[in-house]
């Protein structure tokens, strides 16, 4: 029985020491893939560009690309504290500052030497840059030797650090006033550009000219029309526009008649000057606007308009405004468009006198010649403006159209009359109750401000300002669908609102006769312009 118990025994150890030499052998496998595994991680840790056996073609040339795009971005490589291009950057900064003071000591050699330097380094630096390859230290090296030497002896020629601050700091001063004068400058040459009159409106107006002076079936027609009933009739509906642009004015009327739900009822009263007289007469005789009535005078016909009645008129042609507008004698604390010529215009002060030229109406729609009507405007004349003068779009949504921000508060006259947070409102679309206009005698109060005014003290020149004073406490807010304003310098009005409303008006310079008018706005002016005419074809398409 022992010997069959040993004999039972001797498998049992070898069985388990069978076992323990499989542990032993997976344990070992393991082990080694473990170390593999980790081994291979680590090295992509280490090295991102490395491929993985796995990837194929396509993925190579991925990874390719994304790796040389990191290498072409040049703008961090300049950024970089650690680069020759930084190192050469922040060199020839100073470099140039050197050449000036070297420049203003009259040491001409150095700053040639120092200029030659630059010119190279700029050169090495647009070098890296086209070949989208870092700068290597064999090509700075050179570079930054000399220039160092050069700045070194820059520096023995006592051009210590505080001579630098000190130039460089009237050099700084001296650019930045000329940035600010080309700034000015600028907004000044853009408001000229946009009263300027583009080539192909001159045209018009000449052809249209000759066409005035060489028909005189036009003028007898002229005559035939001045005394129509039409023109005093207060069943109908009246506007007026006073203006010498012919294209803009014809834009006005023709999109007013053309959303009109009776357009014979309207009646149109234009004003313009005796340059633009002919060409207007022209125009509106030679078109027909669904059979609404257009009326044309020019200034020299409203002959109580005169120096006596009038202080706005020899202010307007007294030769320190004009020197102010045309000889550039310029004052940095007047905002550059104030300085818009068409504010020396008697055209834009005559809606002041809108009464004494219409004397047998009663109710007038003013409209600017920079609008387009794009809805029936006859409801306006049935508003109820509760007993005020004026009917007008309301623009103090944000502070700057406050009176504050128009008027001169400091002055106490202005500051004792008037609430400076006095809600603004816009020009270009108003409803005039001339009967109550009389009654209060704005233009009185128009003629009383304009000579408190006669030395620029309390507003610059303009008809807003003191359109606010004159009609204070006489303006009826309207609802801002009426008038929608700045498709002439915004870029971001909402769509939503310009398809509702009922006026939209291009103040601003970029005007939508102009090549430079906002081309988005555009084609909701150019819609009504008469293509089909000759002479805008010959002037405009031609």
């Amino acid at each position: 029985m022992r010997r069959r118990a040993a004999d039972f025994r001797r498998p049992v150890r070898r069985n388990l020491s069978c076992w323990i030499s499989s542990l032993l052998g997976l344990f070992c496998v393991a082990g080694f893939i473990l170390f593999t595994v980790q081994h291979f991680h680590g090295n992509d840790i280490k090295d991102p560009i490395r491929q993985p056996p796995t990837l194929d073609k396509t993925d190579k040339i991925t990874r390719h690309v994304e790796v040389n795009h990191e290498r072409l971005n040049f703008t961090e490589e300049i950024q970089n504290a650690h680069s020759y291009a930084r190192q050469l950057s922040e060199q020839m900064t100073l470099a140039k500052a050197y050449v000036i003071i070297a420049k203003e000591h009259n040491n001409l050699h150095l700053a040639w030497e120092l200029t030659s330097k630059i010119r190279s380094c700029q050169f090495l630096l647009s070098k890296a840059a086209m070949r989208e390859d870092p700068i290597t230290l064999d090509e700075a090296k050179p570079l930054i030797k000399s220039l160092s030497s050069l700045i070194f002896k820059a520096q023995d020629a006592h051009y210590d650090i505080a001579t630098t601050i000190m130039t460089m700091k009237s050099h700084i001063q001296a650019l930045e006033e000329r940035t600010n004068a080309a700034t000015v400058q600028s907004t000044v040459f853009g408001q000229l550009a946009a009263e300027a009159l583009p080539k192909n409106l001159h045209c018009l107006n000449i052809m249209l000219m000759a066409d005035w002076l060489n028909k005189k079936s036009l003028q007898d027609l002229a005559n035939e029309k001045e005394n129509s009933l039409r023109l005093v009739d207060n069943n109908l509906y009246h506007f007026a526009i006073f203006s010498d642009n012919l294209l803009a004015v014809s834009v006005v009327v023709n999109s007013t008649v053309s959303n009109a739900d009776h357009p014979k009822q309207l009646v149109f009263h234009i004003v313009t000057n005796k340059v633009a007289y002919g060409p207007m007469q022209a125009w509106f005789l030679g078109n027909d606007f669904k059979g609404s009535a257009v009326e044309v005078l020019k200034i020299e016909d409203l002959t109580w308009l005169n120096y006596t009645y009038s202080p706005i008129l020899k202010r307007l042609t007294e030769a320190d405004v004009w020197e102010y507008y045309f000889k550039g004698q310029l004052d940095d604390s007047i905002e550059p468009k104030m300085r818009n010529p068409k504010y020396i215009s008697l055209l834009n002060h005559l809606r002041f006198y809108i009464p004494q030229i219409y004397p047998q109406l009663e109710k007038v729609v003013f409209l600017d010649d920079d609008v387009v009507v794009q809805k029936d405007l006859t409801p306006l004349f049935s508003l109820d403006l509760h007993g005020n003068v004026n009917g007008a779009v309301e623009t103090c949504l944000e502070a700057f159209h406050r009176y504050y921000k128009y008027l001169n508060f400091s002055n106490p006259l202005i500051s004792s009359k008037i609430d400076p947070q006095a809600c603004g409102w816009a020009f270009g679309m108003n409803v005039f109750d001339l009967i109550a206009w009389r009654k209060a005698d704005v233009t009185a109060r128009y003629h009383y401000w304009q000579e408190q005014n006669a030395d620029n003290s309390i507003w610059k020149l303009g008809t807003l300002p003191v359109g606010l004073l004159a009609f204070y406490g006489l303006t009826e807010p309207l609802d801002r669908r009426w008038h929608v304003l700045g498709l002439g310098y915004d870029l971001n009005i909402d769509n939503r609102m310009i398809e509702s409303a009922a006026v939209i008006h291009y103040n601003g310079n970029m005007k939508p006769w102009q090549k430079f008018g906002i081309s988005r706005y555009r084609p909701l002016w150019e819609r009504y312009v008469n293509q089909t005419h000759q002479y805008i074809q010959d002037c405009f398409i031609s």
